[in-house]
């Protein structure tokens, strides 16, 4: 019988018919399936703008249908598709079932466009927040990373389009990404960079998307060791990996042998290369076999199955979709500082509100590069805020040029708002093809326009609310004691004016936290540069090197303030053969409703090895009314308590006194704890 693709095939009838299609193909179709094609046609002709998917693959002759790409990670990037607050954003949500529906909704309009590959999560960790395209990702933490990550695959994939994990792996200086050799050990590979792309994987995302740099010497395209050992080898990973886009791979020959399936976006060494170099006998046909099997197996996954839901262009950008995007924004913006309860704003005792910045009515969604979303309704802070408050209250509007103006302004009004921070200039994607500049950021404090915009309006008003508008940390020294709020809001989405105002006048209350650690000095990070040709990546950043050295950051991982407390009590950790179980009682003593992320970490301070401190290995965030109390449940398992032994190339736990720690940030003074033995 003649095997065909059709309709809601089994997995059994995928692997029939994969093998059949690999006997009845020719070395040219099955070296078609292993790029792109048509990518400077389609891009000529909606000149760069990402109006449309770049296909791939395919063979008519089989009825195998093609891969269609579109890429992301804060929405679809096709013209009119919704776009939601940066993935660092959505780290601070730290909100699992909140990044899955963001998820389906993506995955839904990335079929109404007509595509089914989607170029998202981006999982690079944080290492140093000068990284100009920290905003892509979900902060500094590995089981943080994974879990946020997992979810967005999951919620895609709900709607048959396969998800991307990328950039695997450890691709974090955005100027040097296409020639730095990131060099480190085994141990922090397998420990530090490499946990989040593994739980992905665990989670069912059906590709992998390979980094620009080299890792020890490797190109990531042509690296055995990270491709075919872990990915495919101890991963059992059965998608296909496929390469970064602008001259992600690098060598044909390195490229098959190394682990790459897929050239992006053209056949630059692949197709007729790459075909003469199995003719040649410099590759074997097993390998193009293998690289075939995983490309049929997985498109034929999500293209088969019985699809029942229709996805109409009207889908994109629907109203469904926004008040989600706001939805997003509001659980995402972070209040670090509140002094004297100033925020929210009660709105019938205020008369006149100042709002400075250049930012403040800026359209401003994040980085124009390849994760831009085109979407022209976007609602600025200063229409947010004017939206909200109506005729109720006199708003005063300045771009804060004028120094001395801003002085007279702030002396007037009940309140300052002082809207500061970054734009796609200032941090973003660098592609030295096209000349597109930000890059990595020169400093990691605000312009010095903004802070003297902040210091000459906190000379005149005591009553100064700083929101601040990037992608990640920033050091807030030179001002923060001359002002008594913070907030950060991130690149909110199309809706984060409307969210903003929101949480300065008490409508939501706000419940995001930092998924990095903003520290006081630079020289508290690990060393970073952008132009570098080698660096090296050590076992410890973020919060785990704070600890290490002892050094007090300006705000811990895991922080952010709210309009109500909270508070912890009864911590129970029971232990089993393959897991601890955690459960604590969480009360809003407050009197506001509002959310709470629970955090727990495990602590290794008894180790015989070099550890750190404690890490995350479990979070939830809830929902709980004025005077509430909710026992909170959380289960890690135990492989999560391994380290990887080089020596022996096996994760090993250790049989120490291990100390749980539950509380609302990883400060110590926020967390309460027990030892166990396990």
């Amino acid at each position: 019988m003649v095997l065909k693709v059709k309709e809601g095939m089994t997995p059994q009838e995928i692997e029939e018919f994969t093998s059949h299609a690999l006997l009845e193909m020719t070395l040219k179709e099955k070296v078609h399936l292993m790029s792109g094609y048509d990518f400077y046609k389609i891009f000529l002709k909606d000149r760069g703008k990402g109006r449309s998917v770049i296909p791939g693959g395919g063979l008519e002759r089989l009825d195998i249908p093609p891969f269609r790409f579109i890429d992301g990670p804060r929405g679809v990037v096709i013209p009119g598709s919704t776009c939601f607050p940066v993935s660092m954003a959505r780290g601070a949500s730290w909100d699992i079932t909140l990044e899955e529906e963001i998820g389906e909704v993506i995955g839904k309009e990335v079929r109404a466009h007509g595509g089914n590959l989607y170029g998202a999560p981006c999982i690079n960790l944080l290492r140093h927040p000068a990284w100009g395209r920290a905003q892509e990702t979900y902060g500094e933490d590995p089981y943080h990373l994974g879990e946020l990550g997992s979810a967005l695959s999951r919620g895609v994939q709900k709607h048959n389009v396969m998800a991307t994990i990328k950039h695997f792996a450890a691709n974090s200086i955005e100027y040097s990404r296409f020639k730095v050799n990131v060099v480190m050990n085994e141990r922090t590979l397998r420990e530090v960079y490499l946990p989040h792309f593994k739980k992905c994987i665990e989670n069912g995302c059906a590709t992998v998307m390979s980094a620009y740099n080299k890792i020890n010497d490797k190109y990531c395209g042509h690296n055995a060791h990270l491709l075919r050992e872990i990915l495919k080898g101890d991963w059992q990973f059965k998608g296909y990996v496929h390469s970064d886009w602008m001259d992600g791979l690098y060598d044909t020959v390195a490229g098959i042998k190394g682990g790459l399936d897929v050239e992006m976006p053209r056949a630059k060494h692949y197709g007729k290369k790459l075909i003469k170099a199995v003719e040649k006998g410099e590759v074997s046909i097993d390998l193009i076999d293998d690289a075939a099997r995983r490309i049929i197996w997985t498109v034929l996954r999500y293209t088969t199955k019985v699809d029942l839901q229709q996805y109409p262009p009207d889908l994109v950008g629907c109203e469904e979709h926004i008040n989600l995007s706001r939805k997003v924004a509001e659980k995402s913006m972070v209040l670090l500082k509140n002094s004297n309860n100033l925020l929210p704003l009660e709105m019938n005792t205020l008369k006149k509100l100042a709002i400075f910045g250049r930012l403040a009515d800026l359209k401003n969604t994040g980085d124009h590069g390849s994760s831009q979303v085109h979407q022209d309704n976007i609602i600025t802070p200063l229409q947010g805020i004017k939206r909200f408050v109506e005729d109720k209250v006199e708003i005063i509007y300045n771009d804060g040029k004028d120094l001395e103006e801003i002085k007279n302004l702030s002396k007037n009004a009940n309140a300052v708002i002082a809207v500061v921070g970054y734009t796609f200039r200032d941090e973003g994607e660098y592609v030295r093809q096209f000349i597109r500049k930000a890059g990595d950021r020169e400093s990691l404090k605000l312009k010095e326009r903004d802070k003297n915009l902040i210091l000459a309006a906190s000379e005149q008003n005591s009553n100064v609310i700083v929101v601040i508008v990037g992608g990640s940390a920033v050091i807030l020294e030179q001002w923060i004691d001359n002002v008594k709020a913070i907030l950060m809001a991130w690149y909110p989405g199309m809706e984060g004016g409307t969210a903003l105002a929101e949480i300065i006048f008490g409508k939501v209350n706000p419940s995001g936290k930092l998924p990095f650690t903003i520290p006081k000095n630079e020289s508290d990070l690990p060393f970073f540069k952008t132009h570098i040709d080698e660096i090296e990546y050590g076992y410890y950043h973020g919060y785990t090197l704070m600890e290490k050295k002892g050094i007090v950051p300006r705000f811990p991982f895991g922080f952010g303030l709210s309009y109500t407390q909270y508070e912890y009590s009864n911590l129970i950790v029971n232990t089993s053969e393959d897991s601890i179980k955690v459960s604590i009682d969480v009360s809003n003593i407050g009197k506001m409703p509002g959310e709470e992320v629970v955090q727990v970490y495990v602590g290794f301070e008894q180790s015989n090895i070099d550890r750190p401190k404690k890490l995350l290995k479990g979070f939830r965030k809830v929902f709980l009314n004025s005077n509430q109390t909710q026992k909170i449940s959380i289960e890690i398992p135990k492989e999560e308590l391994g380290w990887y032994n080089p020596e022996t190339k096996m994760w090993e736990i250790e049989d120490i006194k291990y100390t749980i720690y539950v509380g609302s940030s990883s400060k110590e003074e926020d967390l309460i704890s027990t030892e166990i033995i396990f």
